[in-house]
């Protein structure tokens, strides 16, 4: 029997791989899977769900207790709330790390060496932060200049070194932003760029933040939950110690994204989108990466797609209710 945990497993993300995972035989036929979050939607993935919040006092402690053989740590504080709450968004998104890892050695320990979970991260494309080449490679520093991506830096940091010493398996995913995403904006600053597509489809006018001209990196959640799946099978020897990867994904300008949306539902939809200019807003995205060169992802079997089109396609097929 393979014991699967997902801490944020009622999230967006946790709740497609948590619908990845039952649909497909990727870890064997006999699979067990645990959800732990804060809550859950109702009609929620399968799973058992654990109610709870990681960064409570020994909670850490109980989900390593139950010795799950691969983890996915997706819980996190999003990036504008971490931004306006300093002390929230370290509390979750560092010390409840430094407590899982810590509890997860405790129980190697305890079981003589016996016990090395594999954990995977999902980390982000923050722990970037500019001057930026015309393309982030492989080797480009990690320098961030917000405190989601400070935190998330940190913590893959961590999660090397305790994979260095045994304790755990670890493998830290660089996620590009997700998009486009189902369901009401989150805190999250990145989320206009989903907004600008969600809204529009559904009939209801969306709020463009930033200019066109601003260029990201983004991939869907159909490709998220497969970089995580193809992570937890990964041989981990071919990272040689380099734990932490950037997942491929889409390079385009809010102006391409826009079109993008013309050629999937026409000119009127697209009317619906309206200029709104916040400079807060602004100035956390002129920091982040506009581009990747995601070589060693590509070369280790991680997928993404190839076009914006093809994301809102995704969109359609997976999440999109007329």
């Amino acid at each position: 029997m393979k014991r699967i945990l997902v801490i944020g497993g009622g999230g967006m993300l946790g709740q497609k791989l948590a619908h990845r995972i039952a649909k497909k035989e990727l870890f064997g036929p006999e699979v067990e899977v645990s959800l732990f979050d804060l809550s859950f939607p109702a009609h929620g993935a399968a799973g058992s769900e654990i109610t709870g919040n990681i960064a409570a006092p020994g909670v850490a402690k109980s989900l390593a207790a139950q010795r799950p053989d691969i983890i996915f740590h997706l819980a996190a504080i999003v990036s504008g709330h971490a931004e306006t709450d300093f002390a929230l968004g370290w509390d979750v998104n560092l010390f409840a790390t430094w407590a899982l890892l810590n509890a997860l050695k405790d129980e190697h320990e305890a079981s003589e060496g016996t016990y090395q979970p594999r954990l995977v991260f999902a980390s982000s494309i923050a722990v970037f932060g500019a001057p930026f080449p015309n393309q982030i490679d492989d080797a480009f520093l990690s320098a961030p200049l917000t405190s989601y991506g400070a935190q998330k830096a940190a913590s893959e940091l961590m999660i090397t070194d305790f994979s260095r010493k045994g304790f755990i398996d670890g493998i830290s995913l660089r996620l590009p932003t997700l998009c486009v995403r189902p369901g009401k904006a989150n805190a999250a600053a990145s989320s206009f760029f989903s907004g600008i597509i969600r809204e529009p489809l559904n009939g209801v006018e969306a709020l463009l933040p930033v200019a066109e001209t601003v260029r990201h990196w983004h991939a869907s959640p159909r490709a998220a939950a497969t970089f995580l799946t193809h992570a937890a099978t990964l041989d981990t020897q071919l990272l040689n110690g380099r734990t932490a990867l950037n997942m491929p994904g889409v390079s385009c300008t809010v102006a391409e994204q826009i079109e993008a949306l013309r050629n999937a539902a026409g000119s009127e939809v697209v009317g619906l989108i309206k200029r709104d200019p916040d400079p807060a807003i602004a100035s956390i995205v002129k920091n982040w990466p506009r581009d990747f060169r995601t070589d060693r992802a590509i070369e280790l079997g991680f997928e993404a797609e190839s076009s914006f089109d093809e994301i809102i396609r995704v969109y359609l097929e997976d999440d999109f209710q007329r």
